[in-house]
């Protein structure tokens, strides 16, 4: 009988040893053994209270890893303020522009492949993204000038110009390509009806530029990205949708990000008060958008951060290798990148996050090195190599001193370099594949 057993329990146990490494549960350890503090980790709770009660954001999800081990994971105040529902560890979020990380990643498996590279025109794969043109002002005739901001209901007499070279995979993935950007092209081009990647990007083709590509840093919030996702989807013949899913959320066990969320999973939505969700629930698309549309949980977003911070890999799962994630959160620009209202310092930018390049300078509470990005219901994740930390903040109410408060106490939790002298090593804060050229509109190629 014993012996009739023996084939089905082998079986049992080599299923066990070919399970995915992402199926096991995130790893955790106690915070002083990966030299981080219990107690400071503690004032998360005490300042996201603080916040709660000052009606900055009704409730959060904070998650914090290190070293490959989650040291703190916690829920505080309502994901249902009428109905007086404690936050859940597995709410979901709308996650905004925090899916533009995604979009990057996407890219870069791409890069890595050979199949993109980021000197290629755009035209080179959407033809009609050839001879472009560029929008500016009617007057001074002498002198082309591209407005940073204009309104679609106050635009100013304007004239083209050719754009002076093609938009390249280089320009989209940082925000320099010009492409709807809230400028003066954006204000006097039609936008396209959103039904399917493949059907709306080449319309873009024919969208006036704000300004001519790689001539500055500009924020395009919800459009730009998606050309990469559209491209994403005819270098792999692949749906971008599907691409993102079997290429790193399956991978990475990611089980509850979605831009179509199940039916199954709407009640664990966050109700956010004095908004109305209707547009959000039971809602699908065919338009997989590179810039927003994800559903997700901090768990998911955490796996994500956390497979950066590993140089591409988690729990024996890479998805990148560690040169790609270097150059995915290595500053592009020189110094281009101001932030999205032109105040910022300190800052870099990568392929689709922000990077900080002086820690002082920048007051992000993080390290020289640390890369992320966020979106405009408040969520927020980042990486940060130099102190091997993953970090998620998940709310639904945009504060910019909730999460700040948030940064700072995690930035307390542990050190193994003083601060001071972490601050003095980081005051060079060269690209670490080198600055664009702007004059020349070159950057280093990634090997």
């Amino acid at each position: 009988m014993i012996q009739n057993r023996l084939p089905q329990l082998a079986v049992l146990l080599l299923s066990f040893v070919l399970l995915p490494a992402h199926a096991d549960r995130l790893r955790t350890a106690k915070p002083e053994s990966v030299g981080m503090s219990s107690e400071r980790l503690g004032r998360i709770a005490v300042v996201m209270q603080r916040h709660i009660d000052a009606g900055d954001i009704q409730g959060a999800v904070t998650a914090v890893a290190r070293r490959g081990r989650v040291v703190h994971f916690e829920t505080h105040g309502l994901m249902d303020v009428e109905a007086n529902r404690p936050m859940e560890k597995d709410a979901i979020f709308i996650m905004m522009s925090s899916t533009k990380p995604v979009l990057g990643v996407a890219a870069m498996i791409m890069i890595e492949e050979g199949l993109i590279r980021p000197n290629d025109p755009v035209s080179k794969y959407l033809l009609e993204f050839k001879d472009m043109q560029v929008a500016v002002l009617k007057e001074p005739a002498d002198e082309d000038v591209s407005p940073m901001f204009v309104r679609r209901n106050d635009v100013p007499e304007h004239r083209t110009v050719p754009a002076e070279r093609e938009i390249l995979m280089r320009d989209i993935l940082p925000h320099t390509s010009g492409l709807a950007s809230g400028g003066l092209g954006s204000a006097v081009s039609p936008r396209p009806e959103r039904k399917s990647l493949a059907e709306s990007i080449p319309k873009l083709g024919d969208h006036l530029l704000d300004f001519q590509p790689g001539l500055r840093w500009r924020y395009s919030a919800g459009t730009a990205l998606h050309v990469v996702a559209r491209i994403v989807e005819i270098v792999s013949r692949q749906p971008y949708d599907e691409f993102v899913k079997t290429r790193i959320f399956d991978r990475l066990g990611m089980k509850n990000t979605h831009y179509n969320l199940p039916a199954d999973k709407e009640s664990r939505r966050v109700e956010i008060t004095r908004r109305d969700m209707s547009r959000f629930r039971g809602r699908t698309t065919e338009y997989f958008s590179g810039s927003y549309g994800l559903s997700s949980t901090a768990e998911d977003y955490l796996r994500f951060e956390m497979m950066l911070v590993g140089g591409g890999e988690l729990y024996g799962e890479r998805i990148l290798g560690s040169r790609s994630v270097e150059w995915f959160g290595s500053n592009q620009l020189g110094d281009l990148y101001k932030g999205l209202h032109g105040g910022a310092r300190g800052q870099g930018f990568g392929y689709t996050v922000a990077v900080t390049l002086d820690p002082v300078v920048s007051d992000s509470r993080r390290n020289a090195g640390a890369f992320g990005w966020g979106g405009a219901f408040g969520t927020a994740s980042w990486s940060d190599p130099e102190d091997e930390l993953a970090v998620v903040f998940m709310v639904q109410q945009p504060h910019r001193g909730a999460q700040y408060s948030f940064a700072n106490a995690v930035d307390r939790s542990g050190r193994q370099i003083p601060a001071l002298a972490r601050s003095m090593k980081s005051r060079a804060p060269a690209a670490i594949h080198g600055p664009i050229d702007v004059k020349k509109n070159r950057t280093p190629m990634l090997a």
